[in-house]
This record gives C-alpha cells, sequence and structure tokens, in this order.
C-alpha cells in the first residue's frame, strides 16, 4: 500500500483480500521502508481477529518488531536475507527471502547451526551470504534478474527475466552473475 490510509482502511483492505480466499492462510507483510506504512500494534491486534491471519513477514529494518509481533501471539518469519540470523535471534520461526532461492542451501544451514545454538558458526555463514548479496546488487540489472540468471546457471528453469519497470540484465552483468554463481557454489562447498 503507497497511499497514505488510516489502520481502519488496511485492515478492510486485508480482510477483505482475506475473505476473497476463505481457505488460505493470511501473512502481514510488514515492510514500512517501502510501503511507507509501519505495522502498528493496534493494527496487529485487530488483524489477528481474522482468524485466517497467521503471521507477519516482518521487512523492516528493527529485528526488535519480530519480537513486538511474537508478544502479539502472531508467528514471524524474518524478511531481509541480510538479517536472518538476527532474525531468528529476536524469535523468528524462518525466514521469507529473495536471495533464498539462489542459495537456499546456506540459509538452511543458519537455521539448522541457530537451532543448534552454534551462532560463532552460523554468523560465518550469514556474513558470507550478505557478501554475496551486495555482489548481486552490483549489476545494472535487478537483484531478481541476477537471481534468475543464477538459477538457470545452477541447472534450475529459465524464469525469463524481470517484470517492468525492473531492470533486465544488461550483457556487462554476466560477469558479475558468474561470480556471484561461483561465490554460491563455493559457499556451499565450504558450509554444506
Amino acid at each position: 500500500i503507497y497511499f497514505h490510509l488510516p489502520e481502519h482502511a488496511i485492515a478492510k483492505y486485508w480482510n477483505d483480500i482475506s475473505d476473497a480466499a476463505p481457505n488460505t492462510d493470511f501473512i502481514i507483510y510488514n515492510i514500512p521502508q517501502l510501503a511507507g506504512v509501519s505495522l502498528s500494534i493496534p493494527l496487529i491486534r485487530e488483524m489477528i481477529k481474522n482468524p485466517r491471519v497467521v503471521g507477519v513477514k516482518n521487512s523492516s529494518m528493527p529485528t526488535q518488531d519480530i519480537q513486538m509481533w511474537r508478544d502479539e501471539g502472531i508467528i514471524v518469519f524474518n524478511g531481509p536475507d541480510e538479517q536472518l540470523l538476527g532474525g531468528l535471534a529476536m524469535g523468528a520461526i524462518g525466514g521469507i527471502g529473495g536471495t533464498y532461492g539462489a542459495m537456499p542451501e546456506l540459509y538452511l544451514k543458519i537455521r539448522e547451526l541457530f537451532l543448534a545454538g552454534k551462532m560463532e558458526e552460523a554468523r560465518e555463514i550469514q556474513n558470507e551470504a550478505c557478501r554475496i548479496i551486495y555482489k548481486m546488487c552490483s549489476t545494472h540489472g535487478n537483484m531478481y534478474a541476477v537471481i534468475k540468471a543464477i538459477l538457470r546457471k545452477q541447472g534450475g528453469p529459465d524464469c525469463g527475466g524481470v517484470r517492468l519497470p525492473l531492470a533486465n540484465l544488461v550483457p556487462a552483468d554476466e560477469a558479475v552473475v558468474d561470480e556471484s554463481a561461483a561465490m554460491i557454489a563455493a559457499a556451499i562447498s565450504k558450509y554444506c
């Protein structure tokens, strides 16, 4: 939602969406830095009256928000891929992220090590995942275009490019895609 709406209008909109899919769980996406509106305690309390609202994907930058939503009795998924370990430490049950598709082994290993209490090892892999993300973001094209290209290189399906207005890759981006894919392969070999 990019219009500045009162919370009651947001709740109605979300509940209308939920009503249109009565057999589907509903996860609220909190990404205030892009949406221009933050999920608040009063709004989450209103939303959890809806039995289909089961959780929040929290992509706000403060991991503290995860603890606030957990205190309201709702499950929380960490959003920023660069903060999975921090999100888990704050109470997220897992994560939903764009780069997970290109390197799921690393994120699964981070969660596994976190659950085993091996924080230093988990931190090392999280930091390596961040370095890979920074590399992925260094192209002319959008990061999701890079992810799709990496998936093709890994033997996955050809899912084409990104939709407009996101920028597709240009020929000069191919070197970054190759380097990112090599970084992923090396990290998987080292940690998984």
